[in-house]
């Protein structure tokens, strides 16, 4: 037999073995879900603890996304960069979150602001993940938008117009960042999610044979 041949043959021998090993595992893992061992991976249906660690990891990135958007704006129209943190900041500080200098302080801000997104990024894919996973950008589009704008609404005028004055005596939040600001912020958000949504899309293994 040739040296190729004899190549040839011992890689045949090694992929019937490999092919083999797959099979033994796969019956395993037959015999420990049909025993109550452990959930077949990857799981029937929607995967959903997945989505939300994916949900939180794409929040965070939006919100990140969105704060950089208010960051150059501020500084484009003169204002302190961490203008919107201090401004949220006035629900648990009042007034006095307007003249913040303390970096720890909009530090803890910042951090509160992100930890935010990550939780609402949560509804947000899953929506789209469950829901229209299939759709067309077109319509993806205009879902994640009303997500967006939605929330916003929800955010400012179904709970903080009401809620800041009652607990701390003022309504800052709603009076000083601008409607539009406000909005844009909300879909910048919104639209970060939706274009690298396709990063957290889950795909299961499946091994050869």
């Amino acid at each position: 037999m040739t040296q190729d041949g004899m190549e040839k043959d011992a890689a045949q021998r090694k992929q019937a073995e490999l092919e083999r090993l797959y099979a033994e595992a796969q019956r395993i893992e037959a015999e420990l879900a049909a025993a109550g061992g452990r959930s077949p991976y990857p799981p029937h249906g929607y995967y959903t603890a997945y989505h939300v660690l994916a949900g939180i990891l794409l929040g965070f990135a939006g919100a990140a996304s969105s704060l950089l958007f208010n960051v150059v704006g501020s500084l484009l129209v003169g204002q302190h960069p961490l203008q919107l943190i201090r401004v949220y900041l006035t629900f648990p500080l009042a007034g006095q979150a307007l003249g913040l200098e303390s970096g720890l302080a909009l530090g803890i801000g910042t951090c509160l602001y992100l930890l935010t997104g990550s939780i609402y990024g949560i509804a947000f894919h899953v929506v789209l993940s469950r829901f229209f996973d299939r759709a067309s950008r077109r319509r993806r589009f205009a879902v994640a938008s009303a997500l967006g704008l939605g929330l916003w609404l929800v955010n400012y005028y179904a709970l903080l117009s009401w809620l800041q004055p009652m607990l701390f005596g003022g309504n800052w939040i709603v009076r000083l960042i601008p409607v539009w600001v406000a909005a844009l912020t909300h879909l910048v958000f919104a639209w970060t999610m939706l274009v690298i949504e396709q990063w957290a899309r889950f795909v299961p293994y499946s091994p050869r044979g």
